[in-house]
């Protein structure tokens, strides 16, 4: 096959590449350039490319990257939501709008791969393709790649899904790539989220539960669901963010018992192996990346094509704006964003 690889210049990405030429396809370095920051030339992705002896090319995709992730990201902190940019960088910019503006460009290849740790199969009976964890490593990188769609799903190919770290390193060390010495590097080449923001309406009144004011905060975009440092709220016992609401610009704080929660309602979701099984339906649901995940249940079908999933043991803050994924075994069944 002719398959295009996603360059970051890091060793998993590299060594995916390698991978893919050493099983004898035809094989393309691509990397997407998303902010100035970011060098137009001889970068390390470029040097990869150099190494093993394919083609590279370099995808501008930078006013395309401002209008969806970076407004994206703005808007949800001004809602008093906590975005989740990588996830939605992975659907619309890396395994969306970067594959189609390669097509576009002339550049036609039959697969796409990337160095994630994860796994893509396919059910024989319904013919869906099925995401799930890879098979080693303390990395669940099916949690970001769990709302890329069926189509999306149909054309990756993930080389190191069955490989661990030390492998993967071992790997690019004896085919003389320099990235086997590489930092571990981030999904997503932002950094603090928050150096993207504008001024949003400014100041509001933090509260208790019953109402009552109990100072000033600096903007809503500022907090998260579970905030504890940085209130600038003293004396007394330890108060957390329990709830961000923007239709009066205030900040609702209380005691940590006060941040559990029964359950989630999910929007925007994305179905996985199985569309929409018989409800109800049993899983573990993860509400953040680094969480090791609870046993729960989607209990039932909601307007506006959301879902709403019980816990069987309450959940400390439940953050709006977060992804959930909600696992069978290692398969991704359910992933959507947290509406309350």
């Amino acid at each position: 096959m002719k398959v295009a690889v996603g360059l970051s210049g890091g060793v998993d990405s590299s060594v995916a590449a390698l991978l893919m030429q050493r099983e004898g396809h035809e094989v393309l370095g691509i990397t997407m350039r998303i902010t100035d920051a970011m060098p137009a030339e001889n970068s390390d992705a470029q040097k990869v490319a150099e190494h093993l002896k394919i083609p590279f090319k370099l995808i501008d995709l930078r006013k395309e990257y401002e209008n969806t992730i970076l407004r994206y990201i703005r808007d949800d902190y001004a809602a008093g939501r906590t975005p989740n940019p990588c996830v939605r960088c992975n659907r619309e910019v890396k395994f969306g709008l970067f594959w189609r503006r390669a097509v576009e460009m002339g550049f036609g290849f039959d697969a796409f791969a990337t160095g994630h740790y994860a796994l893509v199969d396919q059910d024989p009976a319904t013919r869906r393709w099925g995401l799930r964890k890879g098979l080693h490593g303390d990395k669940d990188q099916a949690y970001f790649l769990s709302l890329l769609t069926q189509e999306q799903l149909g054309r990756i190919r993930f080389p190191l899904g069955r490989m661990d770290k030390p492998q993967v390193r071992a790997l690019a060390e004896e085919a003389g790539l320099f990235t086997h010495k590489s930092r571990e590097s981030q999904d997503l080449c932002l950094g603090e989220y928050r150096r993207f923001l504008i001024p949003g309406r400014g100041p509001g009144d933090f509260v208790d539960p019953s109402g009552k004011v109990l100072g000033c905060h600096k903007g809503i975009e500022h907090y998260t669901i579970g905030q504890r440092r940085g209130l600038g709220i003293g004396g007394g016992d330890p108060l957390y963010v329990l709830e961000i609401r923007e239709e009066d610009n205030t900040v609702v704080v209380g005691p940590d018992e006060a941040l559990l929660a029964p359950g989630l309602i999910l929007g925007e979701v994305n179905w996985g192996v199985v569309e929409e099984p018989p409800l109800p339906c049993r899983g573990t649901v993860k509400i953040r990346y680094r969480d090791e995940g609870t046993p729960a249940t989607v209990t039932e079908a909601l307007p506006g094509g959301r879902y709403k999933i019980v816990f069987d043991t309450p959940r400390r803050a439940v953050t709006p704006g977060q992804l959930a994924v909600f696992y069978q075994g290692p398969y991704v069944a359910l992933a959507g964003f947290i509406v309350e």
